[in-house]
C-alpha cells in the first residue's frame, strides 16, 4: 500500500515513523524549513517514555499533486488548517482519507469530500518539535472509525495497520468519540492557560483541580443532552466518585511531573488558534444544549490566552 501522511508535527511524525517501522510504503508531507531539515537529517524522534533517539529515512514530499494516488491519506494537521487541506484533498484522485486529531466538525468535512471514503481518529502521542527533532511520548494507541451509520471500514483499517505496534481500536461512532475527547481536552487546556503553561503551579491547588474536573463533567452532560454517546464507554461513570477520584489523581500527577508539560501544556501553549477554534465550537454546542456550565465558564473567564 502507498500511504501518505500530511502534516509533520508530533502526531504526523509519530504516525509516519510507526508505519515506516512496520515496513509500510509511507511518505511524509512537510513544508517550509521543517521540510528542508527533514531532507538533510531525516526524521529524528527523541522518545521520552523509553528514552532513545531514532532516525528514520522516511520518504518526503512537499506537495500533493492532483493525479498522485495513494491507497490512504492521513491528515495530521491542526483543526484550523483543515479547510485548506480539504480543498487540496477534493482535487486529488485518492479515495481513502483519514483525519487524525482534534475535529469537532467531522460530518461537515465528510460532506465536503463526498464521493470519497472518509474516516476520523485520534492517536495518543504528544510532545513538541525542536529545531532538528521531534520530542515525544507515543503510547502507540490509536482510535479510528466512521461516522455513525456510514461505511464500516474495519477491514481496511486492520489492513493498513497490520504489523505495526499500534493498539488499534475501531469506533463506529467516531463523532461522539471526538466530541467527548474535546470535553476533557479543553478544561485541561484552560488549566494550562491559567497557570501560564507551568502546571506545577497547580499541583497543590486541589480546589482548582476539582473545578477542572467539574468543567469536564459539565461538558459530558452537554454532549449527552445533545444525543451523543459518551465514548469510550467508561465515561458513562462520569457522575461517580470513582471517576472523579481517578481523574483528580491523573491531573495531580500530570501537574507535578514533566508529563504535564510534554502531554498537555506544550501543545496548549503552541496551538492557541486551534484551541480557540475548538472552544468556539464547544460554546456553540453548550448554547444548543441549553445547559448551564458555570465551572467551564469560570475557567474561560480566568485565562488570558484565547
Amino acid at each position: 500500500m502507498r500511504l501518505l501522511v500530511i502534516g509533520a508535527g508530533v502526531l504526523g511524525c509519530n504516525l509516519a515513523a510507526n508505519l515506516y517501522e512496520a515496513g509500510k510504503n509511507v511518505t511524509l508531507l512537510a513544508r517550509g524549513e521543517w521540510y528542508s531539515n527533514l531532507q538533510k537529517r531525516g526524521l529524528v524522534i527523541k522518545h521520552q517514555l523509553f528514552p532513545r533517539v531514532v532516525r528514520y529515512k522516511i520518504g518526503l514530499t512537499n506537495q500533493l499533486k492532483k493525479t498522485e494516488e495513494y491507497d490512504a491519506i492521513f491528515i495530521c494537521v491542526q483543526f484550523t488548517q483543515l479547510d485548506e487541506i480539504v480543498t487540496l484533498l477534493s482535487e486529488n484522485v485518492s479515495q481513502n482519507i483519514i483525519f487524525i486529531g482534534n475535529n469537532l466538525r467531522p460530518r461537515e468535512y465528510a460532506e465536503r469530500l463526498k464521493g470519497k471514503n472518509v474516516m476520523f481518529g485520534f492517536a495518543l502521542s504528544a510532545g513538541h518539535r525542536e529545531a532538528n527533532a521531534v520530542v515525544s511520548i507515543d503510547l502507540k494507541k490509536i482510535t479510528i472509525g466512521d461516522l455513525k451509520g456510514e461505511t464500516d471500514n474495519q477491514r481496511l483499517i486492520k489492513h493498513i495497520f497490520h504489523r505495526t505496534r499500534y493498539q488499534v481500536k475501531y469506533e463506529p461512532d467516531i463523532e461522539s468519540y471526538l466530541l467527548c475527547h474535546a470535553a476533557i481536552v479543553l478544561p485541561a487546556c484552560y488549566a494550562c492557560y491559567c497557570a501560564d503553561g507551568d502546571l506545577k503551579k497547580l499541583a497543590a491547588n486541589h480546589a482548582f483541580l476539582q473545578q477542572v474536573i467539574n468543567a469536564n463533567i459539565e461538558l459530558y452532560r452537554v454532549m449527552k443532552k445533545l444525543g451523543y454517546q459518551l465514548l469510550p464507554e467508561v465515561l458513562n461513570n462520569y457522575h461517580s466518585s470513582s471517576y472523579r477520584w481517578t481523574v483528580f489523581w491523573f491531573y495531580k500527577i500530570m501537574a507535578a511531573t514533566p508529563l504535564g508539560k510534554i502531554c498537555a501544556s506544550d501543545h496548549a501553549m503552541s496551538a492557541l488558534p486551534e484551541m480557540a477554534a475548538l472552544a468556539a465550537e464547544v460554546n456553540q454546542l453548550i448554547a444548543e444544549s441549553g445547559l448551564e456550565t458555570p465551572n467551564y465558564r469560570e475557567l474561560q473567564n480566568h485565562q488570558k490566552y484565547i
